[in-house]
């Protein structure tokens, strides 16, 4: 065998990464997203969660309580009434958080151009991805869960604001 050659029979091949990358992983491939629908953008939602799209196999789990949840789905049109609610339920989320906005109503208030409509979620709450249609289709949720996870495995888990949460 030449010097500079690796013998792997000799034993097993070590695999290295960083804690970020590992824990990223993770995070992005067992995302529990807040089933909180609000109109008629939420029976899109429910479809994407049946057998045909199948999220299970993305690691995706449907959850009806906050404080098992990572990430937010606000489909539908939200009013002004309810967005306290939605803010308690957000603060209700373990971190780290996403939000995703489905549809024109929960995106800009849609048609509803009304002093009892919130003219974007993103005004209550930040806001990740943006799913813009009316109502948009179950693979457009299926590919913005798909970009959500490529933008955590992109994230740094171990940031000067995430020590001090810890602390």
């Amino acid at each position: 065998m030449a010097r500079h050659q690796v013998d792997y029979t000799k034993g097993l091949p070590v695999a290295l990464s960083t804690v970020d990358k590992l824990l990223n992983w993770g995070r992005s491939n067992s995302l529990w997203p807040l089933t909180y629908g609000l109109a008629c953008c939420a029976i899109e939602m429910m479809a994407t969660g049946g057998s045909r799209f199948d999220f299970d196999r993305f690691g995706i789990i449907f959850r009806a309580s906050p404080r098992q949840s990572d990430v937010m789905i606000i489909a539908g049109t939200l009013t002004k009434k309810h967005a306290e609610f939605t803010r308690r339920l957000y603060d209700q989320m373990p971190e780290p958080k996403w939000v995703v906005s489905m549809g024109s109503c929960a995106n800009t208030g849609g048609m509803f151009n009304t002093y009892a409509t919130v003219q974007g979620v993103d005004r209550i709450i930040p806001v990740d991805i943006y799913l813009p249609g009316c109502a948009p289709r179950p693979e457009t949720l299926q590919y913005a869960m798909m970009v959500l996870q490529q933008k955590i495995r992109k994230q740094r888990a171990f940031t000067p604001e995430a020590k001090k949460r810890l602390l």
